[in-house]
């Protein structure tokens, strides 16, 4: 009957479709990337102007920056105050990372 050929169908994308999810579901888990906690603590507190002045793209480049170790001085970013600065300093300086090192940022 043609209500047989309708169930088999459905019933064949159904468990495409589950087999597919599971599938999304254990490569979504095996394969995340794992943020440094510290980068949203760093980005807010520099000025967010994105101006580029300290040669990278923006703030989320000079927290990238920082975070990774190729920039070791905060006042690349001049835009930001002084008291900014020795906060990114301290939390960096004491703040270990998911490696468990912690970074020797200067002013």
């Amino acid at each position: 009957m043609w209500w047989q050929d309708i169930l088999i169908a459905a019933g064949l994308m159904l468990g495409v479709g589950g087999l597919l999810g599971l599938a999304l579901a254990i490569a979504g888990t095996k394969l995340a990337i794992k943020v440094d906690p510290r980068y949203e603590a760093v980005i807010n507190m520099l000025p967010g102007l994105n101006c580029g002045v300290c040669g990278h793209p923006g703030c989320a480049g000079m927290t990238n920056s920082l975070l990774d170790g190729s920039e070791m001085k905060v006042s690349a970013c001049r835009p930001s105050k002084p008291e900014q600065r020795e906060k990114i300093r301290d939390y960096l300086n004491s703040t270990p990372g998911p490696d468990g090192k912690v970074l020797k940022v200067e002013i």
